[in-house]
């Protein structure tokens, strides 16, 4: 930049020399963003070939937006969700501690009116809601059921509660008199079942003692014939033979 004559004789040396000094600063500022643009470079957006590399830069930037996540929760006081999958299939993820995935979830699909989810999903959701309610008053009745928590009934619901317990123990006293007589039933049926097995064991060992004794008389007669002498055992047909010889 050049100075007009009569301006640079009003000049004293230590404002030129503030002026250069100046000038010289700004020069060198822009020398020195310069030199940093060229050592930096710029990296270009697009997959990293190399594994390892891929892997340390996933790292790095996935712990980058994670704290960048903590820190606009902390302080801006908003709400934040943040899901990130890696390619090995891990997730990482970071939800504001005042609030929770699903009511963030919820308040996306309120908003912005994109549907999350399909009709049948809701229903799935809306039958899970039910069951739980219906659980959760199952759970309060059968508390009542065992005298419990039975402080905040007031008159009426406690004679319901005595005349759903009389039901019920007349219920169980004609289940256990069925059970009863089933169990005499079975017991009578055994003892049939016992007496015909009786009655046939005696008879087989009739049948068997009335062997025995047949096979023992039939040996018995075989023994006394083989004792007998040979002259008693052999009869003549014809006693008067010796005499017509």
């Amino acid at each position: 930049m050049l100075l007009p004559l009569p301006l640079l004789l009003s000049l004293q040396p230590s404002h030129l020399f503030h002026f250069t000094s100046k000038k010289n600063q700004r020069t060198l500022k822009r020398e020195e963003k310069k030199v940093g643009e060229m050592g930096r470079g710029k990296i270009e957006i697009k997959r990293i070939e190399n594994s390892s590399n891929r892997q340390v830069t996933y790292s790095k930037r996935k712990n980058g937006i994670l704290k960048k996540a903590k820190e606009i929760t902390v302080l801006c006081d908003a709400q934040v969700s943040l899901i990130i999958f890696a390619a090995s299939g891990k997730m990482h993820d970071y939800i504001s501690p005042s609030t929770t995935l699903i009511d963030i979830l919820e308040r996306y699909h309120k908003t912005s009116g994109k549907r999350l989810w399909d009709a049948k999903h809701e229903n799935l959701n809306g039958e899970i809601e039910r069951l739980k309610k219906e659980n959760d008053s199952m759970q309060i009745e059968l508390r009542h059921l065992k005298g419990e928590d039975i402080n905040s009934l007031n008159y009426k619901e406690l004679m319901a509660l005595e005349d759903a317990l009389e039901t019920g123990l007349v219920s169980v006293r004609e289940k256990q008199m069925d059970v009863y007589r089933m169990f005499r039933r079975n017991d009578k049926i055994l003892e049939e079942e016992n007496r015909e097995l009786n009655f046939l064991w005696q008879q087989r060992l009739a049948v068997e003692g009335a062997r025995e004794v047949e096979n023992g008389f039939d040996q018995s007669v075989r023994d006394y014939n083989s004792h007998m002498p040979f002259a008693f055992r052999v009869q003549p047909m014809q006693p008067n033979l010796q005499e017509r010889i």
